[in-house]
């Protein structure tokens, strides 16, 4: 099949630190993210013999951008990174599909054929940034939303409750779902499936080398154990039908991490030492229910799917973020796809979820088994906070 897009655009390659839990004490807490998102273009750079003088820009997605992630932290990391002063960069923010949606933009002007080459990027240090650091207590959106939102938003727990109360999931579902993801990334980190995209962090005193995050020691019983957190009054007296089944543990994880990833041209490989691993065949993006917020996946992955005229059948692989196990699930219902093709190395419930670099891991573990399986087309994509989504339609061609 022929490109969505202009000119063929690829993925050179995908690289990652360990993912480390965003708290305190944290395997990656005493990173500064501009380190660590350097870190992450160096062994790309390194990895891949990419010259740097020949970068046309620099993409990042990061979320919460204050403090140490302020300022255009692209930039900053790029000149961490030792590249060539005429290295341009730009920090952006979709939400959780920040990263995905530098990539998006990336290939967009790959495809035009304004850049021919652009390092992608993402960043969260979320035990150093907390999130909604980046509101300043201030949710008042101005008298026009309120006036179509009367009752306002309502926080993703909640939108991933909603979820679970229309689709029919029950607790056991949502728990199930969590400790399959666990025992997915577990087995995917034991087997050295994980290996070839993680780059490790020397933090001085030790090296970080592998994800904190994924639960060896899990059962079930211990995922039925944990209470509801969501549940409010106001909040149970606004929806009635909820039914208070999503909990800390069948939802993502609160994250650090940092994923660097070079997206070309394809006529870069006739005068460099460059090498493709997939072809990007077309992007989506939607916006959906801002209440229900968690849904656009659905609808993002049908419209890249009859864009590029193939079934969801015809895919070897989905990449679903597991911002909550009720989303994934809602998809999977809705799309009609069996378990073994979704998320089979795990995802954000056993990883984590360092929203700005998040995306980055999904697409290492898509590539990655792509590789393993040599499988033809994988898809991955993320809910965003908002009511948004993105997705991403790849072809192996290494």
């Amino acid at each position: 099949m022929s490109a969505i897009l202009g000119r063929p655009v690829h993925v050179v390659d995908i690289l990652r630190t360990p993912f480390g839990r965003g708290r305190e004490g944290g395997a990656l807490s005493a990173a500064h993210p501009v380190d660590l998102l350097a870190h992450t273009f160096q062994a790309l750079q390194e990895r891949t013999g990419l010259d740097p003088s020949t970068i046309d820009d620099v993409v990042v997605g990061c979320v919460q951008q204050v403090a140490e992630q302020s300022g255009n932290i692209a930039r900053h990391a790029t000149l961490a990174a030792g590249w060539p002063e005429s290295v341009p960069g730009m920090t952006l923010d979709r939400k959780c599909g920040s990263f995905q949606q530098a990539l998006t933009d990336a290939s967009h002007a790959v495809a035009a054929g304004t850049h021919d080459v652009v390092v992608v990027g993402g960043v969260e240090m979320m035990s150093r940034i907390p999130m909604r650091m980046n509101r300043l207590d201030r949710d008042e959106l101005g008298t026009r939303f309120r006036a179509r939102y009367p009752e306002g938003l309502v926080g993703q727990g909640i939108s991933a409750e909603l979820i679970a109360s229309r689709w029919e999931l029950d607790r056991g579902d949502l728990d199930r779902f969590a400790l399959q993801s666990h025992h997915r990334a577990a087995h995917a980190r034991d087997t050295g499936l994980l290996d070839a995209h993680i780059v490790p962090y020397d933090l001085g005193d030790h090296v970080v080398a592998v994800d904190e995050g994924i639960r060896d020691e899990s059962t079930f019983e211990r995922l039925s154990g944990l209470r509801a957190p969501f549940r409010t009054d106001i909040m149970a007296e606004r929806f009635p039908a909820i039914q208070w089944v999503v909990t800390a543990g069948n939802s993502s994880q609160i994250t650090d991490g940092a994923a660097a990833a070079l997206v070309v041209a394809e006529d870069v490989f006739d005068r460099t030492r460059l090498r493709s691993r997939a072809r990007i065949v077309g992007h989506s993006i939607v916006g959906d229910d801002p209440i229900m917020m968690l849904t656009g996946v659905i609808p993002a992955t049908r419209r890249l799917l009859a864009r590029a005229g193939l079934d969801a059948a015809e895919i070897d692989v989905f990449e679903v973020n597991e911002a909550f196990a009720s989303v994934v699930l809602a998809w999977q219902a809705e799309l009609g796809v069996e378990d073994a093709r979704v998320n089979p190395w795990g995802g954000a419930i056993a990883f984590g979820h360092p929203v700005g670099a998040s995306g980055g891991r999904l697409l290492a573990n898509l590539l990655g088994h792509l590789d393993e399986t040599s499988g033809r087309y994988g898809l991955w994509t993320m809910c965003e906070s908002g009511g948004m989504a993105n997705a991403t339609l790849l072809e192996r061609t290494s």
